[in-house]
């Protein structure tokens, strides 16, 4: 494996062990403080897990422990479809098709930010179990979700500018060393011959900027996925904490359904970016697990913290919308910059309108679905 493969895999290994870790303490912190989510204002923050016929603790759990095994294999197949389409001629990255099929994966990633995540993270930080002040007067939620997509675009502008400069060393010298300016424009052949050699010199110029060009792009690929791996797997570890916690069969028997589906069309949109990164297999695999286990390991943790967790409690709804929130806007960057931006600005979109409009209705629709589970999920 080549050493700029090996670079990638500690940037999403380590935030992952961060954002678990706040992810993991939040209930225990928030268990410390049992008297401050005693309802200040009566039955506005009562447990909702408690409440009603929905309470069954043997249903829930048997619920969650279909819901691992099946969220995995969801996820499984997802990521892995487009990493498999390289066998299937008409899905090959260079094909019309599989550019409809990523747009049609980058409207999921949209809407996951905007319909799934951010209402969590409003719902979390307005919750009437904390205290008015701050959290009432001033909106936390769009304001980490605005730092988040300006931080994003710093890592990614950073991470871009520093494997461009490691990799490219002296390429720029020996570039502007073979280039016309040194006078080969000026042969000293006559008739046609001239041409011939203004042709091959061109030819030979062009060649070393077009591989260039390729290599930036294939660094902006890779940088694309370790960012966007980030944002999906805040969001997959909190949702997953809260469905494991949880001990209303109400709630969890439709979000096994629908977080399969989300699983499914999110994990086409992250391997399409795995594809086009040109990983090795031991790359993709890590990226592939990571992004596969992260749910059910969610689930996992909320099963063993379901007597000390307490999802109203202050400390973890401010953590929850907190993490919920900056995912929402690193999602929001990811999908609309790019994603979208870079395809239907690209090339091959701008060269064909009838492209642009079937990638576009392919937004739409893969928008549409997601957000439409956005009420069961």
């Amino acid at each position: 494996m080549s050493p700029r493969t090996q670079l990638h895999p500690r940037l999403p290994l380590a935030a992952l062990l961060l954002l678990l870790a706040a992810a993991a303490t939040a209930p225990f912190v928030a268990d410390a403080q049992p008297a401050a989510a005693a309802g200040d204002d009566g039955g506005g923050c009562s447990d909702p897990a408690v409440d009603g016929a929905c309470h069954n603790v043997p249903k829930a759990l048997r619920l969650k422990l279909i819901a691992i095994p099946t969220i995995l294999v969801a996820s499984v197949i997802g990521v892995c479809l487009p990493l498999f389409s390289r066998s299937v001629p008409a899905l090959r990255p260079d094909r019309n098709l599989f550019v409809i099929v990523k747009a049609f994966a980058s409207g999921v990633i949209l809407a996951t930010g905007y319909m799934h995540v951010l209402p969590d993270s409003f719902s979390n930080l307005t919750s009437p179990c904390l205290p008015k002040k701050p959290w009432a007067d001033f909106s936390f939620t769009t304001f980490v979700a605005m730092l988040a997509a300006l931080f994003t675009l710093m890592v990614d502008s950073l991470m871009l500018t520093f494997y461009n400069r490691k990799r490219s060393g002296g390429a720029a010298a020996v570039a502007d060393h073979e280039s016309p300016a040194h006078g080969h424009w000026h042969g000293h052949g006559h008739g046609h011959g001239h041409g011939d050699i203004v042709t091959a010199e061109s030819a030979a110029v062009g060649k070393p900027e077009d591989e260039e060009a390729s290599k930036v792009q294939l660094r902006r690929n890779r940088v694309v996925v370790q960012v966007l791996e980030m944002g999906i797997i805040v969001h997959s570890v909190v949702i997953g904490l809260g469905m494991g916690a949880s001990q209303s069969v109400c709630t969890i028997r439709p979000l096994v359904a629908a977080m399969c589906f989300h699983q499914l069309f999110e994990g086409m949109g992250l391997g399409g970016c795995i594809l086009q990164a040109e990983y090795g297999l031991k790359m993709k695999s890590g990226l592939v697990f990571f992004f596969s286990t992260t749910t059910p390991f969610g689930i996992a943790l909320g099963l063993a913290l379901t007597k000390v967790y307490r999802e109203n409690s202050p400390t973890a709804l401010i953590v929850v919308g907190i993490l919920n929130a900056a995912s929402a806007g690193l999602l929001h960057y990811m999908a609309l910059v790019e994603l979208l931006a870079a395809d239907f600005m690209g090339p091959k979109l701008q060269g064909s309108v009838r492209l642009q409009l079937l990638s576009f209705a392919a937004v739409l629709l893969g928008a549409g679905g997601m957000s439409i589970m956005a009420k069961w999920a």
